[in-house]
């Protein structure tokens, strides 16, 4: 099998319009599920949000990512919310929620030796998203959920350190999504440094690497991408995170 080492677009925990998403990613990303719009990886587009339609959420004890899978389209059912999320189309091709689970199964039943790679996008509020890293589909299951089932799947963020070579990152290192939305209401969505609204970064002010925590947001703040080097060349011990 090729071995997979992604290209450098995005550093974790950069924000980004979706115009920029859309143009990093070459292809014009609406579905919350994207299975192998890469031929390397997936997507998914997340929110932990109030009112998001899908209850996504971490599991801090784990450190995973839990991403819940998506109701029927509305012209297959009457009522989405109270039916099923499907595996299947009316048709009986795999929706994508099928074709997740599947991935997901042949990973754990060792049909397959590497986990399927996604790719995650959270959203932050409407028109302003973060990019997340790259995470390994590691299992998914049919819960029930307000008397019908849903599908999670379960995901470990990953460093790709070189090509043959990936670490788990733990879930301390993540900052939370409440704590990007303290962020960027209190510094107003602009660098702190000098005010830009262009090429921003969430950044640890005491890195993580020294003992910093993603956890409050006392010590996370926006710094465009001038201030994220300036900061990033006095702190030489911070590792590289190569990702796409």
């Amino acid at each position: 099998m090729k071995s997979f080492f992604p290209k450098p677009k995005f550093k974790v925990d950069e924000i980004i319009s979706y115009a920029e998403l859309v143009a990093a990613e070459q292809a014009n990303v609406q579905k919350g599920m994207n299975f192998q719009i890469n031929p390397e990886y997936s997507i998914f587009l997340m929110s932990v949000r109030r009112n998001a339609p899908y209850a996504d959420e971490w599991d801090e004890r784990t450190g995973t990512l839990i991403y819940e899978g998506h109701d029927a389209f509305s012209n297959w059912v009457k009522n989405p919310k109270e039916t099923d999320q499907p595996l299947t189309t009316p048709n009986g091709t795999l929706t994508e929620n099928g074709k997740f689970f599947t991935a997901a199964q042949s990973y754990k039943m060792r049909l397959v030796t590497d986990p399927h790679k996604i790719k995650v996008y959270e959203k932050i509020r409407d028109g302003i998203w973060c990019y997340k890293g790259f995470f390994n589909l590691v299992d998914a299951a049919i819960v029930t959920s307000d008397k019908r089932k849903v599908l999670k799947f379960y995901l470990k963020p990953v460093e790709f350190v070189t090509k043959r070579k990936q670490v788990e990152l733990p879930h301390s290192r993540l900052i939370p999504t409440t704590v990007k939305i303290e962020v960027w209401t209190r510094d107003k969505g602009k660098c702190v440094e000098c005010g830009s609204t262009e090429n921003l970064h969430f950044d640890h002010d005491l890195p993580y690497s020294k003992g910093g925590t993603s956890l409050t947001a006392k010590n996370v703040k926006i710094l465009c991408m001038k201030h994220n080097i300036k900061k990033s060349d006095k702190l030489i011990t911070i590792p590289t995170i190569f990702l796409s």
